[in-house]
């Protein structure tokens, strides 16, 4: 867990309003992730961390994650069965490689918010925006304890 947030109020708003500017473009929803640490590979805490979130509950089952453990410095996008289904095996290496891009150089934040653009970019193709589009998911940040 966090002795202090990771990120500051304006940086926390920054990301937030990321999630909600990328969520105008589809009816995909985005929700981050934020632990320390990652003992197993990012891609299995990431499958915990979505059900945890319930993020299988969104009618189109089009809920994606953005899973980041900072201080262990890896991250995965993993999105529910309803992208899965229609999407291309590699939909979202082009998204991880421009996180990857700004992680390097030690911009967490800037990855993360054009992560999140990126995504909702990317998912518009698929699930584009309805007029009747409701927010099913929370846009805020969660912060998780770390576990084996």
């Amino acid at each position: 867990m966090f002795e202090k947030p990771p990120f500051s109020k304006s940086e926390e708003s920054q990301i937030v309003e990321a999630v909600k500017q990328a969520e105008l473009n589809t009816s995909g929803e985005i929700r981050i992730h934020v632990e320390k640490h990652c003992k197993p590979d990012p891609y299995s805490r990431s499958v915990q961390v979505f059900e945890k979130l319930k993020l299988t509950n969104t009618k189109l089952r089009n809920g994606v994650l953005v899973y980041v453990a900072l201080d262990d410095h890896k991250f995965a996008i993993i999105g529910d069965e309803g992208i899965n289904e229609k999407v291309p095996e590699n939909f979202w290496e082009q998204t991880k490689d421009l996180m990857t891009a700004h992680f390097k150089e030690g911009r967490v934040v800037d990855g993360i918010i054009e992560g999140v653009s990126d995504a909702g970019e990317q998912l518009k193709k698929y699930f584009p925006y309805a007029a009747d589009d409701v927010n099913e998911l929370s846009d805020d940040i969660s912060y998780g304890k770390d576990e084996e």
